[in-house]
């Protein structure tokens, strides 16, 4: 993840200064937003570096104040005021001091240090720190099923993933998931099972009967039967490995 303190030690960007807001310095950047409208609220989620230019809005003290009020409110990472004669020329003492007091990061660049390499640095740092954290965690991953989690996304990641052969079915998936993984644990005995779940077996064969109902899958063909283990164990914590046998 990359910081709002790592920003000016990115290369090539060793221009630009951390002038206060230092006690939040830590906070991680999303992404880069230059901000064209006196207002940015609007056009951000939170966690972004934006940058104020003062082109095509020449900036008052006043505005520069209320900017520095906005990303407080807005939980941006940080806030970087462009200087130069042009427009901005310098940050007035009392914008640092606010900075200071909202431990928002206020930083300064100068206008000779082109917007496109500022962003393009960033973004790239950003995507690769993003990478190399991903490849972190997947070589801890104790598992093959959970690096396939981890590589597909979160559970919401995972349910877009299996949708085109469960998309009508999910609900069911969800509402089954405790008589399936029962199933599964003791190897597709059904009389194991229902002890396991504190239920008769005849209940437990119907709700399996339900879903191979529904869903159209055959519980003699093996295809079928891979694809209801790994859509409940990609939907679900790592399960046992079943290791199937006659089914009473």
């Amino acid at each position: 993840m990359l910081r709002t303190l790592d920003v000016p030690a990115l290369p090539g960007l060793g221009a630009i200064q951390l002038r206060a807001g230092h006690a939040g310095a830590q906070r991680i950047v999303r992404w880069p937003y230059v901000a064209e409208n006196r207002s940015f609220t609007p056009w951000i989620k939170g966690g972004e570096l934006v940058f104020i230019t003062g082109i095509g809005r020449h900036h008052s003290v006043d505005n520069l104040f209320e900017l520095l009020y906005e990303g407080a409110a807005a939980k941006v990472a940080g806030l970087v005021i462009l200087t130069g004669d042009a427009y901005i020329g310098r940050l007035p003492a009392a914008l640092l001091r606010l900075a200071d007091q909202h431990q928002l990061p206020l930083l300064e660049q100068p206008y000779s240090l082109p917007m496109v390499t500022v962003t393009e640095v960033i973004s790239r740092a950003i995507v690769q720190r993003e990478q190399l954290a991903w490849r972190e965690t997947e070589a801890r991953a104790s598992s093959l099923l959970e690096k396939l989690q981890l590589r597909i996304g979160d559970v919401e990641a995972r349910a877009e993933f299996i949708a085109p052969w469960f998309a009508e079915h999910q609900t069911l998936l969800q509402q089954l998931a405790p008589t399936v993984d029962a199933w599964l644990r003791h190897g597709g005995n059904i009389s194991a099972a229902a002890a396991a779940l504190g239920s008769h077996r005849n209940s437990v064969r119907n709700r399996l009967d339900r879903l191979f109902r529904e869903t159209g899958l055959d519980p003699a063909n093996p295809t079928d039967i891979y694809n209801l283990i790994l859509a409940h164990v990609l939907l679900h914590e790592p399960i046992t490995t079943p290791d199937f046998g006659d089914s009473p």
